[in-house]
């Protein structure tokens, strides 16, 4: 049986959690100021653009998920472009899990257009 969701009725921002209205990032207290605060809500905030903004619930747990699995890839990617040893299973995987969670939220692959217009093909085939 299913739920008719217009029947819901969302309490008010003032009886919902600083996360579900909107006002913090976190349940729990972040200094937003820090480098990966503020690339983890530039993620966010690009992930909900990519998707045509306006994401449901479960969209927005998706795009949360991929900014943290994201901001802890490229923390990862700098340890080794420093030279600093990096287990490269968890960072396999954490890329792979985000591979799919974008695809979830709707990256799709976009072929490229190869197909030289007229003049480069009479061109190219000329010489």
């Amino acid at each position: 049986m299913q739920t008719d969701q217009s029947a819901v009725t969302m309490p008010p921002p003032t009886a919902r959690s600083a996360v579900a209205n909107g006002s913090r990032l976190f349940v729990q207290e972040l200094d937003g100021r820090s480098a990966l605060a503020r690339r983890y809500r530039d993620l966010v905030a690009e992930f909900t653009r990519d998707i045509g903004g306006d994401p449901s619930e479960a969209q927005k747990q998706l795009i949360r998920r991929a900014a943290s699995l994201s901001t802890w890839c490229e923390a990862q990617e700098v340890r080794l472009a420093n030279g600093d040893d990096v287990e490269i299973g968890p960072l396999t995987t954490a890329a792979n899990s985000l591979r799919r969670i974008l695809t979830d939220i709707g990256l799709e692959r976009k072929p490229r257009d190869i197909t030289p217009d007229f003049a480069s093909y009479v061109t190219g085939n000329a010489a």
